[in-house]
């Protein structure tokens, strides 16, 4: 079971930080250009959403070739959650670069003739960077079980790797499960860290909402 945190909480790691990157992007370009690049953008955006999570994400991972070693697997898992992982983000990073993109420090680098996706980075993202703080924490439960869903179903990472989904899967022998009550271990494991993730999250955010009142 610890062997196999390894693998469970560095995919929402990893996952979160390939999606944010990507959603950040696309989400500043989109907000920042407006007109057509954002009519395009959000359209896509509106793809990604309307398709449920799990069975694109199903779909996905069986794209990921069977014969493939445990180190590929676990690579393109993280793809695939990142890959449905920034929509969501991307469009909230729009709206934040809207209200942001004609405020006087904008307008000033803009001035100065910096280039515009060195505004985004540098001028425009720090400045929403406590939403960001708290999107990722409370995205990360979200890795968590995309994972180990995949993983209980034998899409997600094979042996010689560990999973928490992977070692949950041979819970589902109710005969073994019954000589082996501990095989139930990843689960608890599972409820804990998206519980504890989703606490600090909703701790970062009502310490970053300056409008809370104590």
């Amino acid at each position: 079971t610890v062997i196999g945190s390894q693998i469970s909480l560095t995919v929402g790691v990893v996952g979160v930080a390939i999606s944010f990157l990507i959603g950040i992007l696309m989400g500043g370009i989109s907000g920042y250009y407006g007109r057509r690049i954002d009519l395009v953008i959000q359209r896509v955006i509106e793809v990604l959403l309307s398709i449920p999570r799990l069975p694109i994400l199903l779909a996905l991972a069986t794209i990921i070739p069977a014969n493939w070693p445990s180190t590929y697997v676990y690579m393109g898992i993280v793809a695939v959650l990142a890959f449905i992982g920034w929509a969501s983000l991307a469009r909230v990073v729009r709206g934040q670069v809207i209200a942001l993109r004609d405020t006087e420090y904008v307008m000033a680098a803009r001035a100065l003739g910096q280039k515009d996706l060195t505004i985004i980075t540098r001028h425009i993202t720090p400045n929403i960077s406590s939403y960001l703080i708290v999107a990722a924490t409370l995205a990360l439960p979200g890795y968590i079980l995309g994972e180990s869903t995949l993983s209980f179903l034998g899409l997600g990472v094979k042996e010689p790797m560990a999973s928490w989904g992977l070692l949950l899967a041979d819970a589902q022998d109710l005969s073994a499960l019954s000589q082996y009550p501990w095989l139930l271990w990843p689960g608890a494991f599972i409820v804990l860290s998206v519980l504890c993730y989703n606490f600090v999250g909703d701790a970062l955010r009502d310490a970053a909402d300056v409008r809370s009142i104590d």
